[in-house]
């Protein structure tokens, strides 16, 4: 009797312990991860929102200006799946679709532009895991575009100067928790970060007195305008403390001025932006009594920057144009400094080329120009 209570108890215990390899061998109970490792986590985007997304996102699209060349920073180009018209229609001018050519052959979710719908139907057929966007100025509009999909929608924004804002580096390191790229975010502000330092660095101790007066005009905005288009606290200046003298209309961002006013400046060092190069170029030679009347252009001080505003801002080609202005405006404190190699060394480690020389083809480069 002992002994088949013996069996009948190791028995049991061999049952039991049969029943709790089937269970751990069998369905788990529901987790935040599921079976392909994604786990599911709650983000707070830049426009507040609280949104729920399947991290890692391995399939991602963005929508409206700027969305894309972020993704790019952070290595996100190979997870896009689908583009803007407007992106593929004129990819010079923006690094970060000419480093990553294949984005053109991708299939079209939408037109694109500051002031365009998404087009829900299309980004619902190529099934994203997340759409990013820097189109939408309110809730509401995010909202109602993640109601239709059933894609989430998570908000980026740039900020009012869109260089080196703390917008920015937040949205950066957003796309890098969603995307699983978390540590080339931080490595891309903290380059960011260095670079602004370093031109700080450079400059801080000069007086004000000891600072030529600049001015940059020739400013692109929604399009090339002519030597009356310029930027109050033009963040490649202000990166280098410079004394841009349109800082004096007490207005950060893109501003038009009476020519009157340009003459009473009267600027040491011009710098044009080569989107508006030719407009001055033309202009030049309808009045070049009004140039002449420039010291600047007098002794032969005009620089050409190249335009970093192309469907929001290319924050590589702005600091690559900081470096430079920082050159012409302060030589010695920059005397270390090859423009040219720090343009290629600032795009290869944003987009992953060095693209100096084609965009120079396009808009001129880091050179003294006539406008003759």
């Amino acid at each position: 009797m002992r002994r088949k209570t013996i069996v009948l108890a190791l028995g049991l215990a061999v049952l039991l312990m049969m029943s709790a390899l089937m269970i751990g061998c069998g369905e788990k109970p529901a987790t935040d991860t599921d079976k392909k490792g994604a786990q599911t986590i709650k983000i707070t985007d830049l426009s507040g929102r609280e949104v729920e997304i399947k991290a890692p996102a391995k399939k991602i699209v963005a929508i409206g200006p700027g969305a894309l060349r972020l993704v790019c920073y952070v290595n996100g180009a190979d997870k896009v799946i689908g583009v803007e018209e407007l992106e593929k229609k004129s990819p010079t001018g923006r690094p970060y679709f000419m480093a990553n050519s294949q984005l053109k052959d991708l299939p079209t979710i939408g037109p694109g532009g500051p002031d365009s719908t998404p087009d829900a139907e299309k980004l619902v057929t190529i099934k994203p895991d997340v759409i990013f966007s820097c189109l939408f100025t309110d809730k509401a509009k995010a909202d109602d575009l993640q109601a239709k999909t059933g894609i989430p929608v998570v908000v980026l924004d740039y900020g009012q100067l869109s260089t080196f804002s703390k917008e920015i580096y937040d949205s950066l390191n957003l796309i890098g928790k969603v995307t699983g790229e978390e540590k080339r975010a931080k490595e891309v502000v903290d380059f960011l970060d260095k670079c602004q330092k370093d031109m700080n660095d450079r400059t801080k101790g000069i007086s004000e007195n000891e600072k030529p007066k600049v001015y940059v005009g020739g400013v692109s905005s929604k399009g090339a305008h002519g030597i009356e288009s310029t930027y109050g606290k033009y963040p490649p200046l202000t990166a280098v403390n410079a004394k841009n003298v349109a800082d004096e209309a007490g207005k950060a961002g893109s501003i038009s001025i009476d020519r009157e006013k340009l003459i009473s400046w009267n600027p040491d060092i011009l710098f044009i932006d080569a989107g508006g190069f030719q407009l001055v170029k033309d202009d030049y030679k309808k009045d070049p009594k009004f140039y002449q009347s420039l010291s600047a252009v007098k002794k032969g001080e005009v620089y050409c920057l190249i335009p970093y505003n192309w469907y929001w801002t290319n924050i590589e080609t702005a600091l690559a144009d900081a470096y430079y202005a920082g050159k012409v405006i302060y030589p010695d404190e920059f005397k270390d400094i090859d423009p040219v190699k720090k343009a290629d060394e600032i795009y290869k480690f944003m987009i992953g080329k060095p693209l100096y020389e084609e965009m120079a083809k396009e808009y001129v480069g880091f050179k003294k120009i006539t406008l003759e």
